[in-house]
């Protein structure tokens, strides 16, 4: 380390917008401590990538977290987690930063969701590809029936501000898993909950579950668990956001949900 423990950091990673919205939920639930986001913005979607690029684009954002001073990073991209979180996990920290931590969001999220059967995913391409949500589902219940349903034009009509065109496309991906009658659909991406609402109307008799209502109790119970890395955390109340492309809805969204007094918003490169 290059600086005393205690001004280590929270970071989050996200392919793109849908960390942001993580990131809020998190500050709110905690908002003592001092956070660094990272969004690919300029690669998002991860969703239609190979393993290989995901796993790639994650270790990059990785290391670029973790020279910032991070101890602890939350890996918020559902398709990140599902394909490249283990190996991260398993080669790449033990080899060059062993004594700090990378979180996903499946596991959290299995946590929540496995005492409804049956069950829907409702995710990207490579997520539902991955069957990440159906292992972990099953660990936690072997009897929980599991229908999936990938999703690959949600993330671009949120990226795009373009949600108020999303209902058709939301009845379509819904109706396979309405039809098998299931008693809860996870949102298993962070872009989703801005579509929450809408799902909800769609699906008023099914249990969402929401990771911007999940994952900031899992990370507030977490570092309860972990006192001896919570006192190595900051708690300046500050948040640093970095994008690799500066969107306007990225600008509007940050400054809308964090306010400015305490906010630097930077595209990669930038000081």
């Amino acid at each position: 380390m290059t600086r005393k423990d205690n001004y280590m950091k929270i970071g989050v990673f996200d392919s793109g917008l849908g960390g942001l919205i993580l990131l809020k939920a998190i500050v709110k639930k905690l908002p003592q401590y001092d956070y660094i986001y990272l969004g690919d913005t300029q690669r998002v979607p991860y969703g239609n990538r190979s393993q290989t690029t995901i796993y790639e684009f994650t270790r990059e954002a990785v290391d670029f977290l973790f020279k910032k001073n991070c101890q602890l990073i939350i890996v918020a991209c559902n398709t990140a987690s599902a394909v490249a979180l283990r190996r991260i996990q398993r080669e790449y920290l033990p080899k060059y930063y062993s004594n700090r931590r990378v979180l996903g969001v499946i596991i959290p999220t299995a946590e929540t969701a496995a005492k409804f059967s049956p069950v829907g995913v409702l995710a990207t391409e490579s997520t539902v590809n991955s069957g990440a949500f159906v292992r972990e589902l099953k660990k936690l219940n072997p009897k929980v029936t599991v229908y999936q349903q990938s999703a690959p034009l949600l993330v671009p009509l949120v990226e795009n501000n373009a949600i108020k065109w999303a209902k058709p496309i939301l009845k379509d991906y819904l109706s396979p898993l309405l039809k098998r009658k299931v008693k809860g659909i996870i949102l298993g991406c962070t872009h989703y909950p801005l579509l929450k609402s809408q799902i909800k109307n769609l699906a008023p008799e099914v249990k969402i579950i929401s990771q911007d209502e999940v994952i900031p109790a899992k990370l507030a119970d977490y570092l309860k668990r972990h006192p001896e890395m919570g006192r190595q955390l900051s708690r300046n109340g500050r948040r640093e956001l970095y994008v690799t492309d500066l969107t306007e809805n990225i600008q509007v969204k940050a400054k809308s949900w964090f306010g400015e007094a305490k906010l630097r918003l930077a595209k990669l490169g930038q000081r």
